[in-house]
């Protein structure tokens, strides 16, 4: 499929698009996809988790009972890790979770999953999306007109960061609204990832934004 119909707000065909040969070309590999999902995950995660070890809970400064003669084992505080309120064993402290995978390799990635989804159908090409208030009703309706409203995870895809567009999709659970990649390092930006690409189970791509992802990414 070398050619995408390109649809206008109502569903009508307007035109088509032809697909970048190097989309067309790049085959998904497994683990090359996978690494960069994992990669993906990592990275997102803050790290900023925190435990008290049995030296940083407060009180325990007196021993409980004494030594001997109690019938009880010996015990020095009530904040050691088997005590209600006490520390905790092995506690979780904040650390770094990224990962790192080189730009060639995440390329290879994200154009492969996007070529899996062109070859199973799943990504359309609007003309345009932009609205001119912030209102869920267009973006619902757009949605409709295009058979989308029924799907369980729409990846949509903008040539850049317009916050109406985004105020009008983000009361919608089932839609995400990402940005294609731009040449412009200033430009606020939220790049679409390979996650984003495989988890999603239709797509729906503005053509402006299409033209941006070839590109910078399908040269």
């Amino acid at each position: 499929m070398a050619n995408l119909e390109v649809l206008n707000d109502k569903g009508k065909k307007v035109g088509t698009h032809d697909v970048s040969k190097t989309i067309l070309e790049a085959k998904p590999v497994a683990t090359v996809i996978h690494r960069t999902v994992v990669a993906e995950e990592s990275n997102s995660r803050q790290g900023t988790q925190s435990a008290k070890t049995r030296s940083e809970v407060k009180g325990g400064g007196k021993k409980p009972y004494k030594q001997k003669k109690t019938g009880n084992a010996r015990q020095g505080t009530t904040r050691a890790p088997h005590y209600a309120h006490g520390g905790m064993a092995l506690a979780v402290k904040p650390r770094g979770y990224e990962k790192q995978v080189n730009r060639k390799e995440r390329r290879a990635a994200i154009l492969g999953a996007l070529n899996q989804q062109i070859e199973a159908g799943n990504v359309s090409i609007a003309d345009s999306i932009i609205f001119s208030t912030p209102k869920t009703r267009q973006a619902t309706d757009l949605l409709k007109s295009l058979g989308l409203n029924d799907t369980r995870r729409v990846l949509v895809v903008l040539p850049a960061y317009d916050e109406t567009t985004y105020k009008s999709f983000r009361n919608l659970p089932n839609v995400v609204v990402k940005t294609a990649p731009s040449s412009d390092a200033g430009a606020k930006t939220d790049v679409f990832s390979a996650r984003d690409l495989l988890v999603a189970h239709k797509i729906l791509v503005a053509q402006d934004a299409m033209k941006k992802i070839e590109e910078v990414w399908a040269k």
